[in-house]
């Protein structure tokens, strides 16, 4: 669906305040029941598994900041930190801006995203 939470906004915001990163953890949906098909047969199927991408992720905090709650926290020059299948041999790392992260193709799951707070010299190196 087009659902758009916000609820991760407010401790983004008080971690921007205090200078600190955020990790963002992904949404992951699997064994969600289609309800179409609960409502129209009576049975039971489950919708295949989703797995939230960085560039969805990035999509979506920018729609919050833009067009929900204009409060200044994120924008597109935000530093960020994108994630995938960490601890893996195919793991991915990659740094730029909120906006870039639009972009980013970061492969099969699972993604994470980091929102830079106050970066230190050697982080920014």
């Amino acid at each position: 669906g087009n659902w758009k939470p916000d609820s991760f906004y407010d401790k983004i915001a008080s971690n921007m305040k205090e200078g600190l990163h955020t990790l963002c953890l992904l949404d992951i949906k699997v064994k969600e029941p289609n309800v179409e098909i609960m409502e129209t047969q009576c049975k039971i199927v489950y919708d295949p598994p989703r797995y939230m991408t960085v560039a969805e992720a990035a999509n979506q905090m920018i729609y919050v900041e833009e067009e929900v709650r204009q409060a200044d926290v994120l924008s597109r020059t935000t530093m960020c930190v994108a994630l995938a299948r960490v601890g893996q041999d195919d793991q991915k790392i990659v740094s730029g801006t909120l906006e870039e992260m639009l972009t980013i193709d970061m492969g099969a799951p699972l993604h994470s995203l980091i929102i830079c707070g106050k970066l230190h010299e050697l982080e920014t190196e």
